[in-house]
């Protein structure tokens, strides 16, 4: 359908997500959708004529679905069951030849009339090389050869086989689908005194919305009445519960738990963190592994070859072979046929990826493509940013070196009040060290000096804060403080009173981050931070980072990667890892992009390939994990399926093998593959 699709006229590229059942395509220039659509369909149709395809929006999207699932199968089942019956009284009772061919007959159209004009109709179409073909060309064969039972029996177990492969591809839809249970009903929109139920695309932002307590939290928001506590495993995989307060953020995805929350809106629902969830996760797909795409065209040169193999398997024996008899080579050209359908390896492996994609969802990592999953083995350097990546990104008063006569009790209240009208972090710090409350009446004459700090009057005496710059220019004497962070100066009528210490906390995983990377065998760690050279190198070696530049500018941070790109090895991948804000740049520069923290953060799931959303960066090292995991099983899959298939291709071939052989080599493999394939979504002990 993809091949199909993609040379159409207008048609930049198109992408079949077989899990979601989803048609992702690509325009270029401007193109009639509606003529459009209907060559798509055209197309569909003459693939799988039991696909319907529905337009889902204008935004060239489309799903397609086929028809009476649950009826078709239960239909399958039936015919097994019927012909099963058929069957087993031709083997077990010992009837005329006639009553038993009729019996075998009966028994072979029952449960394989649907293969046979499924193969019928692909040849109409120009699709002559298909699983249907193989099945049929070598059931009917054995019919011919006087092999009544194997032929009938290859058919039974075909069926048997495609039940249970979709079984477990459904299985494997419903644990990615229960991703998508994060996606609100509905939501309590308040009007005046009144609830009234609307859809979550019906609120605008400004509404109030009320949340009570089992509901999620269906568009973003912020606290203006209400305390609870909420649930944040739908987005971020861990249980860990957070609480809700006015003037806290509250984001869509959220379970509230217990109290009733009243919620501003501040996000429209197409904008909100829950939408933007939704559509990585049902797009993820689309972006294909190199492994992908690599099997896809192997298949379709795969089965041609291999029937060529088996028609020059039946003739060319009985013309070079002295008493060779055409009945035996034929036998063995259709154990040939059976063996070689490729099913095992086209399901499995994108089966694989998408298993990875939807294990690392239910740890907290959001991967917008499984290309981006596989290029996670080859990592040679994870970069670091830290303000908000290593560290939390709150800076909080570490130390008070109070002189002179004032006490610290002292020196934090007068660097409260000469702070209290600026909106700056460290001024924010220093406002929650001080227990008391601000009376901004005392405070008079207050100037912002840029770059330097504040000078005002509080109580009629002068106070001076800031940094050391400002401690020289107006002549005051002051000590260094022994502490690493950012230094707070304080001068009360012309004499130093001492320094505060503000710093940024480092995060309590980061040390562990940086040890399973190492552990992964990841030959380096590298940290970027605007901060001073000081508190970069003393965070650097208190983490063992192999690397740390400070004092950069977000361009200096892109310049740093790409001298990292020239050296690296031609596969090898750098991974930076940023907070996602102010550094889009970086994450798009960087072979992958991670950002920490996406919770409520656009510009983290626009700029990066990888979201981890719950600020942990040891998250980093359990990707990689994965997605090591990931290309095992699908590698496993790979060597097993062609394995299996290699050895019975020459079992068939020599006349050791049967068809009862060739049905475990083709369809017993298929399942076997796929269940191995769908371990890849257990990710919690890794």
């Amino acid at each position: 359908m993809e091949t199909g699709i993609k040379s159409l006229d207008g048609i930049k590229d198109a992408s079949i997500d077989f899990v979601s059942k989803k048609l992702t395509i690509e325009t270029e220039g401007r193109v009639d959708f509606a003529s459009l659509r209907g060559k798509i369909e055209g197309i569909v149709k003459r693939i799988e004529p039991d696909v319907r395809v529905n337009l889902v929006d204008s935004a060239h999207s489309a799903e397609v679905e086929e028809n009476g699932e649950e009826f078709s199968r239960k239909r399958e089942i039936s015919r097994l069951i019927a012909g099963g019956l058929l069957f087993g009284a031709a083997v077990l009772f010992h009837f005329s030849s006639w009553i038993e061919l009729t019996l075998f007959l009966a028994s072979y159209i029952i449960v394989g009339g649907d293969v046979i004009l499924r193969a019928v109709k692909g040849i109409l179409r120009g699709q002559v090389f298909s699983e249907h073909f193989l099945m049929s060309v070598a059931t009917i064969g054995a019919f011919f050869v006087g092999a009544y039972a194997e032929g009938v029996a290859v058919m039974i177990f075909y069926l048997v086989g495609e039940l249970f492969q979709d079984m477990a591809v459904d299985h494997s839809r419903k644990s990615i689908s229960s991703l998508m249970d994060i996606r609100p009903d509905y939501a309590n929109l308040k009007e005046g005194m009144e609830l009234k139920r609307v859809s979550p695309e019906e609120v605008r932002v400004g509404d109030i919305i009320v949340i009570k307590p089992g509901e999620k939290i269906p568009l973003d928001g912020r606290v203006v009445d209400g305390y609870s506590t909420v649930d944040t495993s739908a987005l971020t995989g861990e249980s860990v519960p957070r609480d809700l307060e006015p003037g806290k953020e509250a984001l869509s995805g959220f379970v509230n738990k217990n109290g009733v929350l009243t919620v501003e809106v501040t996000k429209e629902f197409g904008e909100s963190t829950v939408s933007k969830i939704l559509d990585l996760v049902q797009n993820a797909s689309s972006r294909k592994a190199p492994t992908e795409n690599f099997i896809t065209k192997f298949a379709r040169y795969y089965t041609p070859v291999v029937v060529f193999g088996a028609l020059a398997l039946a003739v060319i024996p009985t013309l070079v072979i002295p008493g060779a008899a055409f009945s035996d080579w034929l036998y063995r050209a259709l154990v040939f046929l059976v063996v070689s359908c490729p099913c095992a390896l086209v399901i499995s492996v994108p089966l694989g990826f998408f298993g990875g994609i939807g294990g690392a969802s239910k740890r907290g990592i959001l991967v917008k493509g499984s290309n981006f999953l596989e290029a996670l083995n080859d990592v040679e350097a994870v970069v670091f940013d830290k303000t908000g990546t290593l560290t939390e990104g709150v800076f909080e008063v570490t130390a008070v070196n109070s002189g002179h006569g004032f006490d610290e009790e002292e020196l934090i209240r007068y660097a409260a009040y000469a702070e209290s009208y600026s909106n700056h972090p460290i001024a924010s710090s220093i406002a929650a060290a001080y227990s008391g409350d601000v009376d901004k009446a005392k405070i008079t004459k207050h100037q912002e000096i840029p770059g330097q700090g504040v000078k005002v009057r509080i109580d009629g005496k002068e106070v001076l804060t800031g940094n050391a710059r400002l401690m020289a220019i107006e002549g005051i004497e002051y000590g260094d403080a022994e502490e690493f962070g950012t230094v707070v100066h304080v001068a009360i009528d012309r004499i130093y009173a001492g320094n505060i210490v503000i710093s940024d906390k480092v995060k309590g995983d980061a040390g562990v981050a940086i040890r399973e990377l190492k552990a992964l065998g990841i030959g380096k760690t590298v940290m970027l931070t605007g901060d001073l050279k000081a508190v970069g190198e003393k965070i650097g070696n208190q983490l063992g980072i192999d690397e740390v530049y400070s004092e950069l500018l977000p361009v200096d941070k892109v310049e740093k990667i790409e001298s990292m790109e020239i050296k690296k090895s031609g596969k090898g991948k750098i991974v930076f890892v940023g907070d996602g804000i102010n550094d889009a740049p970086v994450l798009a520069r960087s072979d992958i992009g991670i950002a920490m923290g996406g919770l409520g953060s656009d510009a983290a799931i626009e700029a990066a390939d990888i979201v981890i959303m719950t600020d942990e960066p040891s998250k980093v090292a359990t990707a990689i994990k994965i997605a090591r995991k990931t290309r095992g099983i699908v590698i496993q899959n790979i060597v097993f399926a062609l394995g299996i298939k290699a050895v019975f291709l020459i079992l068939g071939a020599f006349g050791v093998a049967t068809m009862w052989e060739a049905v475990f080599a083709d369809m017993g493999v298929a399942i076997i593959a796929i269940f191995n394939a769908m371990r890849v979504l257990n990710t919690k002990n890794l």
